[in-house]
């Protein structure tokens, strides 16, 4: 990265990398849900945020510089990856509507039964790395934009794309709290672990479905 660019230079590709990265992560997702539940339930929230968005620099960073190409010639390795990740999305999903069963509510003036840091930190992984969404927006499409840049401009692209998701995970964590007294209905949490479920379900169907067709 040059540190020499001036603002003016460097200001439209930081801006660039950003707004691309955050219109490829807005949505509706099982990664988005996982750390929205854990907001709720405030449970590890900093330690999946930081998780989140270091993986996602990672990615980006490596998509930019190089990682692209690599992985877009190995489509057994994303049809692998496609595979883990339904199959991880359909247990998940299998999860959540079982907990949408239960009538307790989520009691978030204490942490209850949850899960420790490293389980949690391990299903984040899972979510994220397992995800073969993350790795076509992440690594081949903002890294191939961002390549295109002038060699000078690549970090500053790729830091613009980082800082997407570092706000964005940031606000859906941490912005979950203030949810938290709806949440402790037990109708609420019942539809939003429904919705979560289907969700799962939705996303693993669809993986499935592009790996059979690109067979």
């Amino acid at each position: 990265m040059n540190w020499n660019n001036t603002l003016s230079d460097v200001g439209p590709v930081f801006a660039q990398g950003l707004l691309l990265s955050l219109g490829l992560i807005v949505a509706i997702g099982a990664q988005n849900a996982f750390v929205l539940r854990q907001g709720l339930r405030r449970e590890h929230v900093g330690s999946v945020v930081a998780f989140c968005a270091v993986a996602d620099a990672v990615l980006i960073t490596g998509g930019v510089f190089g990682m692209a190409q690599a992985l877009g010639e190995r489509p057994l390795l994303a049809q692998a990856l496609a595979l883990g990740g339904a199959a991880f999305l359909a247990m998940y999903g299998w999860r959540a509507l079982q907990r949408a069963r239960q009538t307790s509510a989520l009691d978030v003036t204490s942490t209850g039964q949850g899960l420790g840091r490293v389980a949690v930190l391990a299903q984040a992984a899972a979510f994220t790395l397992l995800n073969p969404h993350v790795y076509l927006d992440a690594v081949l499409l903002v890294g191939s934009i961002g390549a295109q840049q002038p060699s000078s401009m690549q970090g500053w692209f790729a830091a613009g794309a980082s800082s997407a998701s570092l706000l964005w995970f940031s606000a859906l964590g941490f912005g979950a709290r203030w949810l938290a007294p709806w949440f402790a209905r037990p109708r609420a949490w019942q539809v939003l672990d429904a919705l979560i479920g289907v969700t799962m379900w939705v996303l693993s169907a669809l993986l499935i479905r592009h790996v059979v067709s690109a067979l």
